[in-house]
């Protein structure tokens, strides 16, 4: 009996040892077996972009006679229009986004009057070009007795056209926050403006962050538009000192560059962005 109880207690005494680690070694060169992985990726990738855009940018040098003399001479003029470029985006999406909470709202309001003017906002915009919403803008406002300077007209029709666009991407992001935090808010006592401001919109502004990150880009490259009213931003420059040197080509290629170069910076950030706000979620 002592014999059967002492090899029990022995047994169970050993199944409460817990599995050996492995060594530091092993995990030392799984890391770094990763590690090294992870940077002969990013070197095949960063060899293949510059083949890639060498190989174009020596087409496109040969194919439109750039004159090197015109870049050092015109280059920085043309360079100037980035922070219009910049402005005119950011305030342009800042309007946007403004736009697209309200509505968001109307869209999902029970309330048929705000309803409705919240979907022919959304259907009209949505459906003419924005090159239409641009003129319409410069040339109609004035006639109504509206002045504006060329460029808050461009940050107007840009943040009115792409409000419409994003209040769709509000509308599905408020929907997607849970209904059960709205209920236990009201629960709480809170009140419907309180509820919405401090928990449904935050939550909600988390979720079409990316979405709003694509609009912005987006928005980088069409802000262009705006320089058939005058705004001296990128392409302007570009077309403006093009045709004066009768080099259009190169000066529209430096101008493409630029907006090239911003989507990939903002990008970037877009992406950082993100990775942050996923923090709590992961």
């Amino acid at each position: 009996m002592s014999f059967g109880s002492g090899g029990g207690a022995h047994a169970h005494s050993a199944a409460l040892v817990e599995p050996p680690l492995p060594d530091a070694p092993i995990v030392e060169e799984i890391a770094s077996a990763r590690r090294a992985d992870r940077w002969r990726r990013r070197l095949i990738f960063a060899v293949v972009w510059i083949v890639l855009v060498g190989g174009l940018g020596l087409f496109l040098w040969n194919a439109g006679r750039v004159d090197a003399e015109f870049i050092v001479k015109s280059g920085p003029y043309i360079l100037g229009g980035i922070w219009i470029t910049i402005l005119v985006s950011v305030l342009s999406i800042m309007l946007a986004t403004v736009l697209a909470i309200v509505g968001a709202l109307g869209r999902l309001s029970t309330n048929p009057v705000t309803y409705a003017i919240a979907t022919l906002y959304v259907s009209l915009v949505r459906g003419t070009p924005l090159l239409v919403q641009i003129f319409f803008a410069y040339y109609a406002l004035p006639q109504a007795g509206i002045v504006l300077p060329p460029i808050p007209t461009g940050i107007l029709a840009l943040g009115f056209n792409y409000g419409a666009y994003m209040t769709e991407i509000f509308r599905a992001g408020i929907q997607a926050v849970p209904r059960g935090q709205s209920e236990a808010a009201q629960a709480l006592g809170m009140r419907e403006s309180h509820t919405f401001r401090r928990i449904v919109l935050p939550q909600a502004v988390r979720i079409v962050i990316p979405a709003i990150g694509n609009e912005f880009i987006a928005m980088i490259k069409d802000s262009s538009l705006v320089s058939v009213i005058t705004v001296q931003e990128l392409l302007w420059r570009a077309q403006n000192v093009g045709r004066a040197e009768f080099q259009t080509i190169p000066a529209i290629l430096i101008a493409a560059l630029c907006y090239w170069v911003l989507t990939i910076i903002f990008s970037l950030f877009q992406d950082r962005l993100e990775r942050r706000l996923s923090r709590g979620e992961r």
